[in-house]
């Protein structure tokens, strides 16, 4: 496969957002890894545009590959997004993904941009990768860079992309007995739903999914359950995970829902929610305090109403999944190619559960837990059960425990304050940086 680097990063070959690409180059020398350094050589391009256009025009897979700047991508790679606009190049059809390097500050809305164009110009969009800016130097995030590209050929492969949700489309509902017929495999995916008897639409595509996930699924219907009531907000389960009500709903939830090897939300669009009846469900899962109890479950949604319009629901659907470390496998709408939004949501959430995918968590799971690491710091001594879940998995990562780290800062600092010793420098800054990134690299040589 012939792949294509923009390269947004204004520092060329010095960016540290490259260095993962180029690993990844190391590891699959099958393919054939390119890179134009767009943010480098912004004004030669403006000049000249003609040595872009082959590259852009034979590449089977582009990847913007950039640092995040101020809540969105550099200057230089919008710039490059525009060139490519006003020269006209085709690029409808072609599978694109992205790398990002950042502390997660609003990795969300650059993501969202990038993706966004790239839907204006026809392309097949993969999410993407975004990283910390150290990721490649431990074993984790060079994992998560693997799993990342095999993901991407996985959905080349099956033709798997983000679709623009923007034209109505009828769906006819179908006979719901399909299931009857299905052989799946082993598994436990819950599907857990709050649909009517005569919401005929909803059920036709719960339906659909379970024939096409081809694995054993069972659904779960809240409306089906007698709640005692609504949270209270008493926190009786902050230090034994109990939950006020004798209704058994903390014990249901943790037997037959939480340990499904999937969950998947089934629902109608009601008052840009996902209703009241979803609401209390959501709002009892507070026995679980703030311990994200999932972390690795895959995720899908299943939602019959006119989705395009809700941008804040979309948003909550994301976030929720991206602080629970849940891989959002997709949402499949009515509202736009049912047929294909679904079947594709059942291979995405098989190919997770089969592969174990977890990819990094962005601006919405970093920065919710560190919220939510914080605020458990300072009242650990009520909420016992959630200082507990804490501490077992590391979820305290205070800067302030790395001294080392916190020094060398200074003397960095100490040198950049003085003009002699900048001028001596040269580029030596950013070939320090990269130091211990090409240490990583030189290492694939050895093997």
């Amino acid at each position: 496969m012939k792949i294509l680097a923009i390269n947004g990063s204004p520092k060329g070959d010095y960016s540290v957002t490259l260095q993962t690409y180029e690993y990844l180059e190391k590891l699959y020398a099958d393919h054939e890894f390119k890179v134009i350094n767009a943010g480098q050589s912004i004004k030669a391009i403006e000049r000249d545009f003609s040595k872009a256009r082959p590259l852009l025009e034979e590449a089977e897979l582009i990847i913007f590959v950039y640092p995040v700047y101020t809540f969105i991508a550099p200057y230089q790679l919008h710039r490059f997004i525009e060139l490519i606009k006003e020269n006209g190049v085709d690029l409808k059809g072609k599978f694109c993904t992205q790398i990002t390097t950042s502390k997660h500050f609003y990795d969300v809305t650059a993501h969202k941009y990038v993706e966004e164009n790239a839907l204006d110009m026809g392309m097949k969009y993969i999410g993407g990768l975004s990283a910390d800016m150290e990721d490649l130097l431990n074993e984790k995030g060079r994992k998560e860079a693997r799993e990342f590209f095999r993901y991407v050929n996985f959905s080349i492969e099956n033709n798997l992309y983000e679709r623009e949700s923007s034209v109505d489309c009828d769906f006819t509902p179908k006979a719901v007995t399909e299931f009857e017929n299905n052989l799946p495999k082993e598994g436990d995916v819950v599907i857990i739903t709050n649909c009517e008897e005569t919401d005929l639409q909803l059920k036709s595509m719960i339906a659909r999914f379970r024939n096409k996930l081809n694995r054993k699924s069972r659904i779960v219907n809240i409306r089906e359950y007698q709640f005692k009531g609504g949270c209270l907000g008493c926190f009786n389960c902050a230090v034994s995970g109990k939950c006020i009500y004798k209704d058994g709903f903390d014990e249901f939830l943790r037997n037959e829902i939480q340990k499904g090897e999937a969950m998947v939300y089934a629902y109608s669009i009601k008052d840009h929610s996902m209703g009241a009846s979803f609401k209390l469900y959501d709002d009892r899962q507070f026995c679980n305090g703030h311990r994200t109890v999932t972390m690795g479950m895959p995720v899908g949604y299943l939602v019959s109403g006119k989705l395009s319009t809700e941008q804040n629901l979309k948003m909550i659907m994301e976030a929720r999944a991206n602080v629970g470390t849940n891989f959002l496998a997709g949402i499949a709408s009515d509202e736009f190619d049912p047929d294909t939004e679904i079947d594709n949501l059942a291979l995405n959430l098989n190919y997770a559960i089969e592969n174990k995918y977890v990819p990094p968590q962005n601006f919405y799971g970093i920065g919710g837990m560190k919220i939510f690491r914080d605020l458990i710091w300072l009242m650990q001594g009520m909420m016992k059960a959630d200082h507990k879940f804490y501490k077992k998995y590391k979820q305290y990562d205070f800067p302030q425990k790395k001294r080392g780290r916190m020094m060398a800062m200074y003397l960095v600092g100490a040198m950049l304050s003085s003009d002699k010793i900048k001028s001596k420098m040269g580029n030596k800054m950013n070939e320090g940086m990269l130091m211990p990134y090409k240490k990583e690299l030189e290492k694939l040589n050895r093997k």
